[in-house]
């Protein structure tokens, strides 16, 4: 293993929005379920944009994961790497976030610390439009293939393969109030919650 070799292995999207958090929930499920070795981070970047330059500019190889449209049937997984990454994500956006990580990638090229490798393991989503709700069947269903993807990688390219952490050793990217069980079986009903989001604004726009 190369251990002067920084791997940033970061899950972006927005969990408020069904498979928007793809890329968080894998991250999360990762660092549930497995320990790596000190030169791999595991990072819940969230919607953070910019945020994250500094630490995309401490990280020699960037792996990705992320909820992707490729216009493809739901649950479709893909792979992009080096060039190809900045180069995908500007073809066709798909959300907010995607396009501030656009920019923490212009900007980390810019500043000459982009990392050296990077590799986007991404899932085509089947819904975005289902506020505070979680992931759907189809793309949830992919968050095993993944990680075992992910693993694979670590272990394959870098020598960083993780061993599997006993449950009672259990962590998380997440605070528990967030983490996938609590937010997905808390939710409350379609009565008493508006799916689509907030009524109070869907109605003033329905007024104009």
């Amino acid at each position: 293993m190369n251990r002067g070799n920084r791997i940033l292995v970061l899950g972006i999207g927005n969990i408020l929005w069904a498979d928007e958090g793809f890329g968080v929930r894998a991250v999360e499920r990762l660092a549930e379920g497995w320990s790596f070795p000190p030169n791999v981070t595991l990072m819940d970047g969230g919607t953070q944009g910019l945020y994250l330059l500094p630490h995309l500019e401490s990280a020699d190889t960037l792996i990705l994961i992320d909820a992707i449209d490729y216009g493809l049937p739901p649950g479709t997984r893909r792979e992009f790497r080096d060039g190809d990454v900045p180069a995908f994500l500007g073809a066709k956006k798909m959300s907010l976030h995607q396009t501030g990580f656009q920019e923490v990638l212009g900007s980390a090229t810019l500043l000459g610390r982009c990392p050296e490798r990077m590799i986007l393991v991404g899932v085509q989503p089947e819904c975005l439009e289902d506020y505070g709700g979680g992931l759907t069947d189809t793309v949830a269903a992919q968050l095993e293939p993944v990680l075992d993807r992910v693993r694979e990688i670590l272990r394959d390219e870098f020598g960083a393969g993780g061993e599997p952490r006993p449950a009672r050793a259990a962590t998380s990217t997440a605070s528990a109030a967030v983490s996938r069980h609590a937010y997905e079986t808390g939710r409350p009903s379609a009565e008493e919650a508006c799916r689509i989001g907030d009524p109070r604004v869907l109605a003033a726009a329905g007024a104009l």
